[in-house]
């Protein structure tokens, strides 16, 4: 069952039981937390843009990016015992960013050879 609230159980199982899967989760929130911030910054950025080409790029790049943290979940994340029940919904997350980007290129291709 998963601890749910801001115990002492929650806290210790956030840090880790060993210092490689400690370094883990520290290393995989700093890469969710700055490709979030990035992605943000990105989306405000690009939503201002009319070129096509520029948004079909950027998508791609999203594209790229939600399929690199699903395979970041597979090698490292799900090593660590204290994920070991969230990442495959955590990949399935990712996929579904990932697939929602390809459906936006696709739409855009439709309407350019259309």
């Amino acid at each position: 069952m998963a601890a749910v609230g801001l115990g002492k159980e929650t806290a210790s199982k956030l840090l880790g039981s060993t210092p490689h899967d400690q370094l883990l989760i520290k290393t995989s929130e700093a890469l969710v937390g700055v490709c979030y911030v990035f992605i943000g910054i990105l989306l405000f950025m690009v939503a201002f843009v009319k070129d096509k080409d520029f948004q079909n790029f950027f998508a791609k790049g999203c594209v790229l990016m939600h399929v690199l943290m699903a395979a970041w979940r597979v090698f490292f994340e799900r090593k660590i015992e204290d994920f070991a029940r969230d990442w495959p919904r955590q990949i399935v997350g990712d996929c579904a960013l990932a697939m929602s980007w390809v459906f936006f290129l696709v739409r855009n291709w439709r309407e350019k050879y259309d």
